[in-house]
């Protein structure tokens, strides 16, 4: 595998890892359908930009762990029928890998259009394109995979409500996803949506694989900033392989109003 390949699976998609944002306010209701759940809770707006450090430890069975950490650049086009955003991303940590940089155009998931993506090897002082057509691979080497951090529509799945429950003042419901797709790497998910007031947070996610056993568990930890809802701290654990992931994000800012600089083969080039 050349080096070119094996760091373009370490940073494909991050983009999608973090659209994530404001959930529109509702009231806590018990009569919604489980489509109107999934669509109201995934439905968010993620601010016009981001800026963050993206922190990733990836443990083994055996405890042994590896971290890498990144800084991130994410502009929202708000186009949902054309390109979605633009992102860049800078390893900050290992120093084996420091100053690679990662450049992805985004577009809208009816448009079955792969993203637009460069890297840029400091080591090789090379800008090469680059392209991954496996939504199946591991994300960044941890147990989620592209299409698990990929814009999902709602329409793509058949959702059904399994139950709820009240948490203090808030109300959890249980949906069950299935794929519309033959080919899909999963049999169904079962995610648990938390529903105040004022927000809808997807908290819990287990998925099944084809045979319809538990492959891995997601536990998701929100953060507030500027009226957008970020991933703080996200857990994967898997059932089948006994590893585990966890993201960790932290010094965001949303709403700076980045330059469009950020986002050019030069930048690339030159790094922080």
């Amino acid at each position: 595998m050349t080096i070119v390949k094996i760091m373009a699976i370490l940073f494909y998609s991050c983009a999608m890892l973090f659209i994530i944002s404001t959930a529109h306010a509702q009231p806590v209701a018990t009569a919604l359908s489980a489509m109107d759940i999934v669509q109201q809770c995934d439905n968010k707006n993620p601010g016009k930009d981001q800026v963050t450090q993206l922190t990733v430890t990836i443990k083994n069975k055996f405890g042994k762990s590896r971290k890498t950490v990144y800084y991130r650049f994410w502009k929202n086009l708000f186009d949902t029928e054309q390109q979605l955003d633009k992102m860049t991303l800078f390893t900050i940590a290992p120093p084996e890998v420091k100053n690679t940089a990662f450049m992805r155009y985004a577009y809208a998931p009816d448009l079955h259009k792969n993203a637009d993506q460069w890297i840029y090897l400091p080591n090789l002082k090379k800008l090469r394109r680059v392209s991954i057509r496996d939504l199946g691979d591991r994300f960044l080497g941890s147990d989620l995979t592209y299409g698990d951090i990929a814009m999902r529509l709602p329409r793509h799945d058949k959702h059904t409500l399994l139950g709820s429950k009240r948490s203090g003042a808030n109300q959890i419901f249980l949906i069950e996803s299935r794929p519309n797709e033959t080919d899909s790497i999963y049999s169904r998910k079962q995610v648990e949506y938390e529903m105040s007031e004022d927000s809808c947070l997807k908290r819990h996610i287990r998925y099944y694989d084809r045979k319809g056993a538990l492959l891995k568990t997601q536990s998701i930890d929100w953060q507030k900033i500027d009226n957008a809802w970020l991933w703080k701290t996200v857990e994967i654990k898997n059932a089948q392989t006994f590893g585990s992931s966890i993201f960790e994000i932290s010094k965001a800012k949303v709403n700076v109003g980045i330059s469009e600089k950020w986002f050019t083969e030069r930048m690339l080039k030159r790094g922080l």
